[in-house]
This record gives structure tokens, sequence and C-alpha cells, in this order.
């Protein structure tokens, strides 16, 4: 464990700037995110009968998978703005643009409490997944999936109005 702490002090400034280089249009504060999360869970799951041959090997190819799942979070997301645009060129010629946000907030009220919860927060509130997991101690998993079948009922109610 000793071994592991003086790796990390020694070398997180190397190991943000590599995450930086992967995630280049990212924040700063993403890359020492993603940083600090590989750390704690190196230390959750530490397990000193099993030792790690490579640890300078382990933990960047931890920082490349880690900044790969966000990647795939980040695309698999869309975004309400994305479909309403998407839908707009389609609906145009039926709905003008005040039907459509009247639309748009009835069938946001017709989504369940949770998947009407998390849309609001990361559409409207511009909240992370990552923070309403925290607060709301619900896996970031569910949330996404909660917000991912939002959107696609919100687009089979646009297309079923067309």
């Amino acid at each position: 464990m000793a071994s592991i702490n003086e790796f990390f002090r020694t070398e997180y400034s190397r190991l943000v700037r590599f995450v930086r280089r992967l995630i280049d249009d990212a924040a700063d504060r993403d890359a020492e995110d993603i940083v600090q999360d590989v750390m704690l869970g190196l230390f959750d799951k530490a397990d000193v009968t099993a030792p790690i041959e490579n640890l300078s090997a382990y933990i960047f190819s931890s920082l490349r998978n880690r900044v790969t799942d966000m990647f795939r979070r980040k695309r698999d997301v869309a975004s309400l703005a994305t479909l309403v645009h998407e839908s707009v060129e389609d609906a145009t010629d039926v709905l003008e643009k005040k039907e459509l946000r009247e639309f748009m907030v009835k069938a946001i009220e017709n989504l369940s409490d949770e998947q009407r919860a998390v849309v609001i927060a990361t559409e409207f509130e511009d909240r992370s997944f990552r923070d309403l997991s925290e607060e709301w101690e619900i896996p970031i998993g569910t949330l996404l999936a909660r917000k991912s079948r939002a959107l696609k009922k919100i687009k089979r109610e646009l297309a079923g109005s067309v």
C-alpha cells in the first residue's frame, strides 16, 4: 500500500497530463476527477495478498479504460436539445415552434417521476450525472437508463403527433 501512495504522490501530475491528452476537449477538472476515481478505486479494491506486477502499467491502463467509459456514456446519452432539433426538421410543417414547446412541456409532464427528474436536472438545471448519482444515491447507469427511456418516449410521442 505504501508503494501505491508513493506512486500517486510522485506521478500525480504526469497521470493528469496523460488523461488530459486523451480527453483534450474536456475541462482540466475532468482529468483530475478521472485520476482521483482510479486512485480511489485502487485503494478500495486493494488486495495486499495479490501484488500488482507493474503498478505503472496497471494504473495507466485503468486511466485509459476510465476515459473510454466516460466517452461511451457521453455518446450514449442524447440531449433533449438534440432530440428537439432533429424533430423540428420533421415537424416544422405540422407544428409551429410555440406548439412544439407546449408539446415538449406536456411530454415531459407525462414521464414517470424518476424520468422527469433526470431530464429536468440534466437538461434544464445543467447538473451532471455524477452529481445526481451522489446526491440521490442512485448509480449513474440507472440515471443514464432513465434519461434514455425518457427521451425515447418523448421522441415516440413527437413522431406520433406529426
